[in-house]
């Protein structure tokens, strides 16, 4: 089959068109014959070195993807050859031919396109272990959404608001801002121009946020923490300001606050599953009604992979990217 290699890594140029044999789907497993795969910040990193595949994943880039089951291996009841699936996947994406676990792949929300469904998993397995499950957000609180305009922030607002709760979201440009609240952000700062602890503790009377999504860390640690409300929860995904941070810990103490993070790819396969079965109960049903449509902005050849990648280290996405790889 073909996949797309990135040889010792480096820039978004190392990415190139390459072969390799096909996979075979192991006990539980499915293969899917992929036809378009999601772009997301670990695909990068992966490429330049800091995010290497976990034992036993494939060394070839990408994390979700939608398509058609090929075969399925030994075991595998609920999926069958010929249906066609979107999937979290530990490694592989960009390649004509995918294993996934059968528990880590959900059905196509009906009337989806296909290249919308494989913008869901990653983003939709993110939003909802951290935000619902790890800081236990209820309807009727604030959750405060950092990177509002990427694909998490995206799915994060839609998510919380369909849940029942107020959502503030942090996003770099007027553009940006415009397009939190378009997907229904209550509130939309932007950073470059306006503190939002300041804009959070406004909007909430002081009283401040419970949930705080955060994938910079770095100094945002600690505005975090001078923005959240009483019993309040900080759940840290990614340290795009940096990995290191002081705290105020009497603050956190005063607060009763609660610092959670964690990284999806390396969680076990029974983690995953169980997280996809959630998302199967309580928030599928709501995509296949219509709501909660992955924004992509853009459908590239996988041959443009590099391209893909420039975009994405540009900051100027909005929504995420989508490589078509086969033909439907």
């Amino acid at each position: 089959m073909q996949y797309i290699d990135y040889g010792q890594g480096r820039g978004p140029e190392v990415l190139k068109p390459a072969r390799c044999p096909r996979p075979e789907p192991g006990p539980g497993d499915v293969l899917i014959r992929v036809l378009f795969a999601g772009v997301n910040r670990p695909d990068v990193a992966q490429r330049i070195g800091r995010y290497p595949p976990p034992p036993g994943a494939s060394p070839i880039i990408g994390l979700e993807v939608s398509g058609t089951v090929e075969a399925v291996g030994q075991g595998v009841e609920q999926w069958r050859a010929g249906d066609q699936v979107c999937a979290l996947t530990p490694g592989g994406g960009y390649a004509e031919y995918c294993v996934a676990p059968a528990a880590h792949c959900l059905p196509i929300p009906r009337g989806m396109p296909l290249s919308h469904a494989a913008a869901l998993p990653e983003t939709c397995f993110t939003v909802w272990d951290n935000v619902f499950r790890r800081a236990r957000l209820q309807a009727g609180e604030t959750l405060l959404v950092h990177g509002g305009s990427g694909g998490i922030g995206t799915t994060a607002i839609q998510m919380g608001k369909a849940m029942g709760a107020r959502v503030i979201a942090t996003a770099g440009s007027a553009e940006k801002v415009a397009h939190c609240l378009a997907q229904g952000a209550d509130l939309a700062v932007d950073y470059r121009e306006q503190d939002f602890v300041a804009e959070a503790l406004a909007y909430t009377g002081s009283q401040g946020v419970d949930v705080v999504l955060d994938m910079v860390a770095g100094t945002y640690l600690q505005r975090n923490l001078d923005c959240l409300a009483m019993d309040g929860r900080i759940a840290a995904i990614a340290f795009m300001g940096g990995a290191q941070a002081t705290l105020d810990i009497t603050t956190m103490l005063r607060r009763r606050a609660t610092l959670t993070g964690s990284t999806l790819r390396p969680r076990t396969v029974a983690q995953k599953a169980a997280i996809a079965d959630e998302l199967r109960r309580h928030w599928w049903p709501r995509l296949d009604a219509g709501l909660g449509m992955p924004v992509v902005q853009a459908v590239l050849d996988w041959s443009e992979a590099a391209q893909a990648h420039r975009t994405m280290e540009d900051g100027a996405l909005i929504g995420k990217l989508v490589l078509a790889v086969g033909q439907p």
